[in-house]
This record gives structure tokens, sequence and C-alpha cells, in this order.
């Protein structure tokens, strides 16, 4: 039997199963199609997602096919600048930037080399239809077809990921039904490939039109994505080539005499705000577009998946070791989901702001936008996409966001539930990350034998930083020493390596982590 078995080999599977491989664990992955989908889908994603592709093994990768994108600008119909609101290019606390634009058939192509880099461990099945899922009082079962032989196949696993998307027959197997957060729009997505040269910002630009909202963004060297809200009676076969789509981008166009343009894809899509009313059935998760759909607006949809896969590999393969309970996997839904439905929040939010209101919510973006978008914390709360700190859980000691200005304004350390920062490590160039795949213990101060003797017995890393950016980060939040999860979040902090180390789960010593390779 299978340890884990994945339904999905989309980003969110594969960074799954590539991260369980890095665990030791082994995993079946069944998608419905042979290869990668050839069609453009996500083209955003942030640093800390950026900082997960990295724990792959794949940051110079993405760094190739990928480009950091400037931030976003509010403009008007005829594309004239209301209000900028930028993001860093260089790297940042995550060792990335902020914001990178790329084509996703490239980054998936990326997951599975990766995954084939793990083949002792991952096993990827391709042309799987799955029929239906059934579970036991020890095992889950998959029941699928062979797509091109027709021959019926079961896989057997301990546990089971539904990275199945929106349509997903994971979730439907466990009756998880969707919760609308009020939200749906049809939009019109065209990708082209040129290599005119269209003098467009490096960023994504926001059509402020209520008659026609738009989103404009250069994805790679020669491919740029447009997507338009289509009016009433409209639909997406009235723009079915290249001469009934060309109107829409004139507007970008206009400076062209005779544009080499190649149509890649113009498809219409409907954009919904839902979550899954529950995560986890027993031995079944949802993770990605299975569990929760966002607008585009702030272009999180795919990196949310990857976040998920995150959070969960590392406690699945603690809880498959035998050195943790199972209850403990209750964190996955109770830590992912405050910050996934803020994400969805947040973009039906700023979609409003950009486009709703008609013709006197055009007039007073005009008027009010470029004041604002001097405002830092306006600027910070438009594009911030950062993970909030997580509550008190069997991961989290002492988190949550509640007390947290109180316990600073006493001078009592506040990282609990935090991400940690991907800093420089010594002298070595390397990252905190690029560790092997387990909890790190950073502290500014050595531990005694004894204590370093039961912290590398239960499987961790230790990192003594006495000055520097891991030594500062400390400091600033008033503590010594704080226990770092695998995935780069805060277990617990305090004053001492004493008050922390205790806390380190047992874990079996894990696989060397293939981005030192």
């Amino acid at each position: 039997m299978n340890p884990v078995v994945i339904i999905g080999a989309g980003p969110t599977g594969l960074t799954a199963a590539a991260l369980l491989a890095d665990h030791g664990v082994p995993s079946v992955v069944l998608e419905r199609w042979d290869d990668v989908f050839p069609q453009p889908r996500a083209v955003h994603l942030d640093d800390e997602v950026f900082r997960i592709l990295a724990r792959l093994g794949l940051a110079d990768e993405f760094a190739a096919i990928s480009r950091p994108a400037r931030g976003l600008r509010l403009v008007t119909e005829s594309l004239d600048l209301i209000a900028e609101f930028p993001r860093r290019t260089e790297s940042g606390v995550h060792g990335f930037p902020a914001a990178s634009m790329f084509d996703q058939p490239e980054l998936e192509r990326l997951l599975r080399d990766a995954v084939a880099r793990r083949a002792d461990l991952v096993t990827l099945r391709g042309g799987a239809e799955v029929l239906a899922v059934t579970q036991g009082d020890t095992s889950v079962t998959v029941h699928a077809t062979d797509r091109a032989t027709g021959a019926r196949f079961t896989v057997e696993g301990t546990y089971l990921l539904g990275c199945d998307g929106a349509g997903s027959t994971t979730r439907a197997a466990i009756g998880a039904r969707w919760r609308d957060l009020g939200f749906s729009q049809r939009w019109l997505v065209i990708d082209i490939d040129t290599t005119a040269d269209l003098r467009q910002w490096e960023g994504v630009q926001q059509v402020c039109d209520t008659r026609r909202a738009a989103t404009y963004m250069r994805v790679g060297p020669t491919r740029y994505r447009w997507e338009f809200e289509l009016l009433d009676g409209e639909t997406g076969a009235d723009f079915a080539d290249l001469a009934t789509a060309l109107p829409l981008l004139h507007p970008w166009l206009a400076h062209l005499t005779a544009p080499d343009l190649r149509l890649i894809r113009c498809a219409e899509y409907t954009f919904n705000a839902r979550v899954a009313q529950r995560w986890r059935d027993r031995r079944v998760f949802l993770l990605g577009d299975a569990a929760h759909l966002t607008p585009p607006f702030i272009g999180q949809g795919m990196g949310a998946g990857i976040r998920d896969a995150m959070n969960l590999s590392w406690k699945l393969a603690a809880v498959l070791s035998g050195c943790v309970p199972p209850a403990s996997l209750d964190s996955y839904e109770a830590e992912r989901r405050p910050h996934a439905v803020g994400l969805i929040r947040q973009a039906i939010m700023i979609g409003a702001l950009m486009t709703g209101g008609g013709r006197a919510g055009d007039l007073l973006r005009g008027l009010a936008a470029p004041a604002l978008s001097r405002a830092p914390s306006l600027t910070a709360r438009l594009t911030d996409s950062a993970t909030p700190a997580l509550s008190t859980s069997y991961y989290v000691r002492g988190g949550g966001r509640g007390r947290r200005a109180l316990r600073a304004a006493l001078g009592i350390n506040t990282l609990a539930g935090t991400l940690a920062p991907n800093a420089m490590v010594g002298t070595n160039g390397r990252r905190l990350d690029r560790r092997p795949p387990g909890f790190v213990l950073v502290s500014l101060n050595e531990p005694t034998a004894e204590q370093r003797y039961e912290i590398t017995r239960r499987g961790a890393t230790i990192v003594v930083e006495a000055a520097g950016a891991l030594a500062d980060w400390l400091t600033d939040h008033h503590a010594a020493a704080a226990l770092v999860r695998p995935d780069g979040t805060v277990m617990v902090a305090g004053r001492s390596v004493h008050e922390v180390y205790t806390h380190l789960p047992a874990l079996p010593v894990l696989a060397t982590c293939r981005a030192d390779s």
C-alpha cells in the first residue's frame, strides 16, 4: 500500500509529491493528461511561493523562465496613468522578488522534472481518469480507468490528497460542498505571443473602466496576457480568432502599423469566489482549487495551492513516521483556511475598488487614487499576500494575532506562528531554507552538549548566529532562540534554547535536501 496517493499533477499535486519525497515519503500521482496541459493559466506568484520552489531546488531554473513584476498600475480605458502601487523587484526577506510573472506550462515542466529527479519515491501515472474514491478504517482507495486502454484499476494509500481542481472528484467523494463568497464574473482571457515592442510597463495594468474592466500584463520576453470582463450578451465565441479579438487590444497596439501577433489562446472563464466547507474527511485532504477558488485580481490562485502543499506535506511525513498523532493533521485546515479566505476576500475587495461604482466610481478613482498610492500602508495593503500569523495549535505554541500587539508592548516575543526570514546563514552564501528539510533551531547562543544531542536526536538542524540578519530578527522580537518548522513557520520562540527545544517533535532524520545537490 502506498503511503500517499495524489490526484492531479498540476502545480499543487507535483509540489506535494516532491516535498513528500524530500521527507522520505513515497507517493503515487494520478493525472488525467499524459503530459503538461499546454494552455497558459496562472501567470503570477509571490516571494513566499518562490521560496517553496527554491526548496525543491528550482530557484535558478524558475528565475530563468520568470520576470520580476514592478507592481500594479491603475489606468484609464485609454491607458492614462491613474496611480501606481510598486513592488520590489530585488530580493526581499524571503530571498526572492516580491512578485514574478511566468508561463504556467513552463513552470509545470520544471515541477515534472523535479518529480522525475525523485523517481525513486514518486510514481507519476498519466492518462488516469479517476472515477471514485472510497475510504476504509486504515486506507483510502482510488478507482480509476486507463484512458488509453479503458482498463480499470485501483490504487490504495494510507492518505489521499485531492489536488484535482475546481471540478474535484475528491471533493464530491467526501461530500464537501462549496461555500459561496459572493463573486462570479465572466471574463475573456487572451494570450498573445509577439516580438513587437509594446512599450509597456513591466508590471500589471488594471483598466479601471466600469463599462469593460480589463487587466494587462507582460508574462515573458514575447508573451502577453489580457483579461477583459465580458458584457451581457457576449460570450467567448464572439472572440474566437485574432481578428475579432484585435479591437479589444487596440489601446496597447495603436502605435504599431502591422504587428506580428500569434494568438496562443482566447477563452472564456467564469471567475468565482468559493471555499470548500471542509478540507478533510478522515484520510482524505483537499488542496488547491479543490479547496478554494479566488478571483484573479491579486494573482493568488495557484500560489494558494502550493502553500497548501507546503503546509501539509511535512505534517503527513511526521504522522506516517509514527512520531506524532494523526490528530495533528487537523492543523492543516486550521492554518490554511484563514489565509485562503482572506486572500479571496482581498481579491474581491481589490476588484471592486478598481472597477466598481459605475461612472461615479471611475471619477472617484481618478481623484482619490493618486493620493492614496502615495500612502505606504495602502500600497502594502493592495499588494501584500503574506501569510498571516498563525494561531496556537499543535504546531504553534503561543501564536495568534489577537495578543501580538500586547505581547510586543510588554517586550514578549511575537515570533510564534510567523514565517522566519530566509536569511543568509554564515559566510557560505547559503540561505536558511537550504538545509535538510526538517525542523531548525535558530539561536544566538550555542546549545549545551546535552541539548545538542537531544535536538539532533529528534531530527533537527541547529543554526547558531550571534550576528547577522537572523540574529537581528531574534533580538528585534525579544527572543534568543526559535524553533522553525519545515515550512519556515516559527513553532515556538523564547529567551533561551532551554525554553524552546523540548517542544521539538521526535521526528526521524529526513532525506538530504535536493536543493543542496
